[in-house]
């Protein structure tokens, strides 16, 4: 049989979970005899603590707690003491590494920064004084001067080259572009700079003054802005808003015979090319004697400006670029686009684009934003070009051959007009055919025209019928209708052109002297 334990035993016996000091505690107690002491003012409150009928609770803890004790004064001498401490170490540190360093690096060292061997705090505010003091100087904003201080400062050039401040020289005998520009013989040779303003000059002597779209310092009135820009605003918005014309009067049109644009250079050879400037009053006159002439267009004298002379290349089409700068070119039997910088006065050919393998070049369109340049190849292709690099961008192709083709006034979409008188329509991003539709009574067309205000398609064909389209329908409907058949020629129809304000369409033939008509399309019922 098991023998019962005392209880003062077992309320006494080492307990694992016991901290060892208390263990040790309860040891001596049992050999005295005694009871272990208590702190005063930890003895617990049972009968507050005891719960009824259940075992004792925790004391609720006081929210009084004493605050905590500030610092004394002993602490703040140690964190003073210590704060020296660390500054003699510092400075011993830095005079260590003074020792270390060469005489040179010392002496360039007091120069910059001044005789500051004791103290660098001085040094730090003696920067910031200066930084101050020079943006209380300067009367610039504080993001200015904050702008200022990030720009790094400028330093002096190491070595000069003497070559370099020596300025290249032109030859001016051996080119026969810049050789009209000789006013003397001791001319042979000119500066880049020289060359630059003679150039200039030249220009300005041609169209008789600095053009207004040339003059770059112009400057407005203020009270003058807002009527010029609602002028600005009316004209680049023209046609949407029209719908009777106040201008153009109803039924024949006077027109006055001015002289001719090339009578100070005429040609007997055939003109292929006539383009008026899209900036200036400058006309262009291409044909197939190799030549690209400019005039300075006054109803009077016409005077030319400069001739460009391409040797064995008669000339089939010659444009402007969109923004005036260049002028394109194209031959009759040659694969090479010549295009020419009107500013610089270069002559830069266009022997081969990677990827066209077309083996003649002819027609050609330019975008109305400058961007692209469509070639009409055979075959049925058509070929996109980057306008900047002259690089090939894609190719689309059609059923058939292609008659002609135009851009849309966004320079979004492309309308070409097919050898079996067929339209199609084109996304210039995605090269996607949108719609294609047969022009209406047309065997096969011979050109095509857009206006400007993206709201009519003017096709031609060869019976001389031109049908106006419009551009909604003809990328919505499968079979759009007409909404005019102008039937004034009895040829075909090979040129089509929209005025800029949409209020007057040419219509022209080739195959007939005198075959030129100009439709009033802001009528109800268009006249001729």
């Amino acid at each position: 049989m098991r023998s019962e334990v005392p209880r003062e035993r077992l309320r006494f016996s080492s307990n694992p979970r016991m901290p060892p000091e208390r263990r040790k505690r309860m040891k001596l107690d049992r050999r005295t005899g005694a009871k272990p002491k208590r702190k005063p003012g930890t003895r617990p409150d049972w009968k507050a603590r005891a719960g009824p009928g259940g075992p004792p609770q925790k004391a609720a803890r006081s929210s009084q707690r004493k605050p905590p004790a500030r610092p004394s004064a002993a602490a703040a001498a140690i964190a003073v003491a210590a704060a020296e401490e660390e500054r003699r170490l510092r400075q011993r540190n830095r005079l260590t590494l003074e020792e270390d360093k060469p005489a040179v690096e010392r002496c360039l060292e007091e120069l910059v920064f001044g005789e500051v061997e004791d103290d660098e705090d001085e040094l730090l505010r003696r920067l910031r004084g200066r930084r101050v003091q020079r943006h209380e100087d300067s009367g610039d904003s504080e993001v200015e001067n904050e702008a200022k201080d990030n720009f790094p400062p400028q330093k002096k050039p190491v070595w000069v080259d003497e070559e370099d401040e020596d300025e290249e020289m032109v030859d001016m005998v051996n080119n026969r572009f810049r050789k009209d520009m000789m006013k003397n013989a001791s001319e042979s040779q000119l500066s880049k700079d020289n060359l630059k303003k003679r150039l200039k000059e030249e220009f300005q002597h041609a169209m008789g003054g600095v053009p207004a779209w040339a003059e770059t310092n112009k400057r407005k009135s203020s009270s003058d802005d807002e009527s010029e820009e609602d002028e600005d605003d009316l004209l680049q918005r023209t046609g949407n808003f029209i719908s009777t014309s106040t201008s153009l009067p109803r039924g024949i049109l006077k027109m006055k015979n001015c002289q001719h644009a090339n009578a100070e250079r005429p040609t007997a050879a055939r003109i292929s090319s006539v383009q008026f400037h899209p900036g200036a009053q400058i006309v262009m006159v291409a044909g197939l004697d190799n030549a690209v002439s400019l005039f300075q267009v006054d109803g009077k004298t016409n005077p030319k400006i400069q001739s460009i002379y391409l040797e064995r290349f008669p000339i089939f089409k010659a444009c402007f670029s969109a923004n005036g700068e260049e002028v394109l070119a194209t031959s009759t039997h040659s694969k090479v686009l010549y295009v020419y910088d009107m500013l610089a006065g270069k002559l830069i050919p266009v022997h081969q684009v990677r990827g066209l393998k077309e083996k003649i070049v002819r027609s050609f369109e330019v975008s109305p934003d400058g961007s692209f340049l469509l070639i009409n190849g055979i075959a049925g292709y058509l070929h996109l070009l980057s306008m900047k690099t002259k690089e090939l961008i894609g190719s689309m192709k059609i059923n058939g051959r292609v008659a002609a083709s135009t851009f849309s006034s966004d320079s979004k979409k492309v309308y070409t007009s097919s050898g079996d008188g067929e339209v199609y329509v084109w996304d210039v991003n995605s090269r996607k055919c949108l719609n294609r539709f047969v022009d209406e009574g047309s065997l096969y067309g011979l050109s095509i025209a857009t206006s400007r205000n993206g709201q009519y398609v003017a096709c031609g064909s060869n019976c001389g019928v031109v049908n106006i389209y419009n551009q909604d329908s003809c990328l919505q409907e499968t079979n759009p209708k007409p909404i005019k058949a102008v039937m004034n020629l009895v040829t075909g129809v090979t040129s089509l052109t929209f005025n800029p304000t949409t209020e007057i369409l040419a219509i022209a033939s080739e195959k007939m002297k005198e075959a030129v008509r100009l439709v009033n399309i802001s009528l109800p019922l268009y006249h001729c």
